[in-house]
């Protein structure tokens, strides 16, 4: 299928982490022209010498999401070098601290916030505006099987994905008329770095990672982690224009956690 995505500009954050690296590619492969974002040069660099793709479908950015300047200039620099924007997916994201609620602090919960929520906000108002007035384009959320549900220790996580999956239904009904779709994917845990860290945070440094995803996988039907390249085929799909009709949607990739009646 002819997704309809060659040329289209694409905007991503936090593209060098687990789930951003395979949205760059998986982009890439649509023959995407990407504006791609990270904290460090260096690790764009890495990136990008990965990638089969042409000079000229290529633009980088380091960018501090929690900057709300920062990420209107993203915005900007990113129309200003393609002449338009078709596509903003927000994955930026951050973990946080695995602690009760009676031992977090204010400081924990804005370390999350500024990334998770603020940062996906500053992204949404500012590449909503360019969509909007163009009258076409897709924003992509990658929010979390976390935006259903509790777990004990991450409440700064959980809230947070609660938080920017309600702001993307909001935005979603205010450009409904616009031409411009905004959804989000919900992936339970995906084999990444981050879940390393998930993993180490809250049974300890010492469990074996298989020892680990057996634990954090038993809830989950078909008893695996999502690939990061899953989440990647998911929003590459609802970026498309073929699928302009789905819209403030939370589309879950979740090996059939929802099924249970999430």
């Amino acid at each position: 299928m002819d997704l309809q995505l060659k040329d289209k500009v694409v905007l991503i954050t936090g593209s060098t982490g687990g789930i951003g690296t395979a949205l760059t590619h998986a982009f890439a492969a649509e023959g995407c022209k990407l504006s791609i974002t990270s904290t460090k040069q260096a690790k764009l660099d890495k990136l990008t010498a990965t990638l089969d793709i042409a000079e000229d479908h290529l633009f980088t950015q380091v960018v501090d999401v929690r900057n709300e300047d920062e990420v209107k200039a993203m915005v900007d620099k990113t129309v200003e070098h393609y002449g338009h924007l078709d596509v903003l997916v927000n994955n930026a994201g951050f973990e946080g601290s695995i602690l009760p609620l009676t031992m977090q602090t204010k400081e924990n919960f804005m370390d999350v916030y500024n990334i998770n929520v603020f940062g996906a906000i500053f992204a949404m108002k500012y590449a909503a505006q360019v969509l909007a007035a163009q009258g076409s384009g897709s924003i992509v959320v990658i929010a979390s099987g976390a935006s259903f549900m509790g777990s004990p220790g991450m409440s700064p996580y959980i809230s947070s994905k609660h938080a920017v999956a309600g702001v993307a239904k909001s935005l979603a009904l205010e450009l409904a008329t616009t031409g411009v779709n905004v959804n989000c994917v919900c992936p339970g845990p995906v084999d990444t770095e981050m879940m390393r860290d998930i993993e180490s945070k809250a049974l300890g440094d010492g469990v074996k990672t298989e020892d680990a995803v057996k634990a954090f996988s038993a809830g989950t039907p078909n008893g695996r982690y999502a690939k990061a390249e899953e989440v990647a085929a998911l929003s590459v799909f609802l970026a498309s224009p073929l699928v302009r009709h789905i819209t403030g949607d939370l589309v879950n990739i979740d090996g059939g956690v929802a099924a249970n009646g999430r």
